[in-house]
């Protein structure tokens, strides 16, 4: 069985138990050598530079487990599904924050405001305190962290993990959601390495 049918496994056998969804991170792929009559992969460099040209909001994932509230900064966020109603996240394989999201089986997803690159900044430092000073209430449905300022939240349960060469997908199913009232902060975007709002 390959890795995304153990995940599937795993998330199938908890919900039969009646446990709250948790999710052990799965291993690195082992990587292939490229034969000689085999075109080389792509130079990591020019993938950057290229889908750098992609605009994106930003979001910052949250979860709370027994060691207290953790997070981390995400772009590579969209909708999945509106029957049932899905979402999803990349992950990368090699993230110290996923095994206690896993573990912890629900999640927030925060969607940033052009006014909260800072916090943004915050999130994506490895080791840090990410939370030090930072204001947040428990989501209404899993008590995963709710950040202040954040003009829409996505409170979740994880629903499957696939792989995804070096990172993972993880699929999330709606549990609770909300955003600011017509008129509210403009999106924090991400485009060629730099943040940016929209123009009028």
């Amino acid at each position: 069985m390959g890795h995304a049918g153990m995940a599937a496994s795993a998330v199938r056998h908890l919900r039969a138990a009646g446990s709250p969804t948790a999710v052990e991170p799965l291993p690195r792929p082992a990587l292939r050598a490229v034969r000689e009559d085999e075109r080389p992969p792509v130079d990591p460099a020019a993938f950057r530079r290229v889908l750098g040209h992609f605009a994106s909001g930003v979001t910052i994932v949250t979860a709370l487990d027994d060691r207290g509230p953790t997070g981390f900064a995400c772009q590579s966020f969209a909708s999945l599904s509106l029957d049932p109603p899905l979402i999803a996240f990349m992950v990368a394989r090699t993230s110290t924050t996923w095994p206690r999201i896993a573990a912890a089986g629900t999640f927030c997803v925060n969607v940033l405001g052009a006014g909260q690159a800072e916090l943004c900044r915050a999130f994506a430092v490895r080791g840090a305190d990410k939370f030090a000073g930072v204001d947040w209430t428990p989501a209404p449905a899993t008590g995963a962290p709710r950040l202040a300022g954040a003009p829409a939240w996505v409170d979740c349960a994880i629903d499957a993990v696939h792989t995804g060469g070096d990172h993972l997908i993880v699929v999330g199913r709606v549990a609770d959601l909300g955003a600011e009232e017509e008129g509210g902060a403009a999106p924090l975007l991400f485009h060629r390495g730099r943040f940016g709002s929209l123009a009028d």
